[in-house]
């Protein structure tokens, strides 16, 4: 008797098994934009990254080129100009980049980090799980924007500090979804056969588990990338952010401090809050259709 039929498995069994997976995502996919709400929102996300991506060719004029300052709104400045008479829609645009990349960037790296430590102390269980776990639950007791601010006070105001910053505190929350998924799943039959059959570990991990394990997580990184954006234009109103004369939708809003400004010249500040309002809502909406359609006791 074969191994697989040993454990009650058998190639039949395995490619109905990996026919079901393929049409229950198939199937995922069409709840999700069904979610009128998340669809609205993946529209907007989109074409936030087709306007960062193609910033060059979108922009009207030179997000660094210097004229009149404070220019209202008109023909020639859409959005009028700043104090230093560079045109607020060029630096909108070019700021969606700086904003996206923080996002995208920082949820990338902590979501690596997060899924490697999570796995392995899931997996592996004992004294690793019991050291990973008491490292996670230290650094999810630091007070996050706290530890930002001095990280990136040590380091300096740069995009690439602020998203190294932000990746290197977020991943506990994702360890922690990855070591509860592995946990479970490793006591599957399929995980059993892998093993049986000789599979390393990383095979079982990587090609097997976390892929069956992931969908919680794909939740925890949509908002993750709303939150990192958030952070980013609090870091910039702050000056801890992205320097000038790079263009971020938070250093911009560091006119809106001036209550002139505030009051008289409100498309200085009323577009890159608008932009992180819709950034922040189209991202929220998208993680909302996907906690629907990944919850399995969830019904559309």
């Amino acid at each position: 008797m074969s191994l697989d039929k040993s454990i009650g498995l058998d190639t039949g069994d395995l490619t109905a098994i990996s026919i079901r997976h393929e049409e229950g995502w198939k199937q995922s996919l069409g709840r999700f934009f069904r979610h009128k709400l998340a669809g609205i929102g993946l529209v907007l996300f989109v074409l936030m990254l087709l306007t960062a991506v193609l910033a060059p060719w979108l922009a009207p004029y030179d997000p660094y080129n210097i004229g009149s300052s404070y220019q209202s709104p008109s023909s020639v400045h859409w959005l009028g100009t700043d104090q230093s008479g560079r045109d607020v829609l060029s630096r909108l645009i070019y700021a969606s980049r700086v904003s996206l990349t923080v996002g995208l960037g920082a949820v990338g790296i902590y979501v690596l980090i997060g899924t490697l430590i999570g796995a392995i102390a899931g997996y592996f269980g004992g004294w690793i799980d019991s050291i990973a776990m008491r490292v996670t639950e230290v650094f999810m007791s630091f007070p996050y924007l706290m530890v930002i601010l001095v990280m990136v006070s040590v380091m300096g105001p740069s995009l690439g500090n602020i998203i190294l910053a932000l990746g290197l505190l977020g991943w506990p929350s994702v360890a922690r979804l990855i070591r509860a998924g592995v946990m479970s799943v490793k006591e599957k039959s399929f995980v059993k056969a892998g093993i049986a059959l000789g599979y390393s570990t990383p095979r079982l991990l990587f090609i097997h588990i976390i892929p069956n394990v992931i969908a919680p997580v794909l939740v925890n990184a949509t908002f993750g990338i709303a939150a990192s954006i958030i952070t980013e234009a609090s870091l910039s109103f702050l000056g801890m952010g992205v320097q000038p004369p790079t263009a971020s939708w938070g250093n911009m809003l560091t006119e809106a401090q001036s209550f002139s400004v505030l009051t008289g010249k409100p498309w200085l500040w009323i577009p890159p809050a608008l932009m992180i309002v819709i950034a922040v809502i189209s991202i929220n909406f998208m993680g909302d259709g996907l906690r629907d359609v990944l919850d399995p006791k969830g019904k559309r």
